[in-house]
């Protein structure tokens, strides 16, 4: 069995969903921005109804935080 898993010492982009104005305790994380706007228009698919145009994804860019993991 593998797991992908990120080193601690890695940096990790996320993006909270609260963040973007929905009442949402969701909260993505990867390693590179495109995975996270990725994985945030897939959430807003499923759990909010919404589609991700490229304008909103272009707001949305700027609203994902670099951390470390």
């Amino acid at each position: 069995m593998t797991q992908s898993f990120i080193q601690r010492s890695e940096v990790v982009f996320e993006l909270h969903c609260r963040d973007v104005g929905f009442d949402c305790p969701g909260v993505v994380r990867g390693q590179t921005k495109e995975e996270v706007l990725r994985q945030a228009a897939e959430h807003a698919a499923r759990v909010h109804e919404t589609k991700i145009t490229p304008e909103v994804a272009a707001k949305v860019e700027g609203l994902i935080r670099e951390t470390g993991s």
